[in-house]
């Protein structure tokens, strides 16, 4: 991402990111990989297909598409993700880019995938632009983020940051106003028809119960990862702890009963599902 495109939260995204593709990989990752499939299904990505996966993280969606037959291109802002992508997707090209500034020509794809990566660009709109004009001509472009507000277990962390009484550190900015949109079916959906060159736009919400434990679900955060890692990790050492233990104490409400590893829990989680499909130029 060029510095002319890149604002205050391109910025805070990439030191949230930088370096920590194994942390992501050992907590957050199996979360996100439970849209994987329907996100592919929504793109039509099958056999043959040229697809973009755009924001590839560890190459979850990357390597389901090469599992499918289809010719995989996949991008990532950050190196580590790129190494690991790589090494999870030796059939796939994978490379070094970010959103809103992709190297590749007009109509290079005939699908484009981008799984919880809008919410972690700067200008969504711009990022759209970008996606449908390296999309050919009635090819789709189906993409995930998380819903708001939130689902319960995912605002299980935040609610845990705020018992323990840590701010969201002024380094860590959210995103400018003109550039946000409502993270709902309606407002992700209004979104794509106005970035302009999309028809049959639809948007479903994805809801499932994410199993994982209390020693799991903090390994991300407890290593910085994301946006929630870096406000957990902000204040020093026992502050993190206080986080820690007001997170064991809030999970009780989502134990699994019987579960079968210590700690169990069952996780609400909301995302939304977008695609359109882009229009003759």
């Amino acid at each position: 991402m060029g510095i002319a495109t890149q604002t205050p939260f391109d910025a805070s995204e990439r030191r949230a990111w930088a370096g920590r593709a194994a942390a992501y990989a050992a907590g957050f990752g199996g979360l996100c990989a439970y849209t994987v499939p329907r996100l592919l299904d929504a793109a039509g990505v099958t056999a043959g297909i040229r697809l973009l996966d755009v924001g590839t993280g560890t190459g979850a969606a990357a390597v389901a598409a090469l599992d499918r037959g289809a010719e995989v291109t996949a991008v990532d802002a950050e190196p580590d993700m790129v190494r690991t992508a790589a090494a999870a997707a030796p059939e796939a090209a994978v490379r070094l880019a970010a959103l809103p500034q992709l190297p590749f020509a007009d109509d290079a794809f005939d699908a484009t995938v981008g799984n919880f990566v809008l919410n972690h660009v700067g200008r969504p709109r711009a990022a759209l632009a970008e996606l449908r004009r390296v999309a050919r001509p009635g090819g789709r472009i189906a993409l995930t983020i998380w819903a708001a507000p939130p689902a319960p277990g995912q605002a299980l962390l935040g609610r845990a940051v705020r018992a323990a009484g840590v701010p969201r550190p002024p380094d860590v900015p959210a995103l400018a106003p003109e550039d946000d949109f409502p993270r709902t079916a309606e407002g992700f959906a209004e979104l794509l028809r106005a970035a302009g060159g999309l028809g049959g736009v639809r948007c479903s919400e994805v809801s499932w119960g994410h199993r994982t434990t209390v020693e799991e679900w903090w390994r991300g955060p407890a290593a910085g990862v994301a946006a929630i890692g870096r406000v957990v990790t902000s204040q020093g050492p026992a502050a993190t702890e206080r986080i820690r233990r007001h997170l064991v104490a809030l999970a009780g409400e989502f134990a699994e009963p019987g579960g079968r590893r210590a700690g169990q829990l069952v996780l609400p989680h909301a995302a939304l599902l977008a695609v359109g499909r882009v229009a003759e130029r």
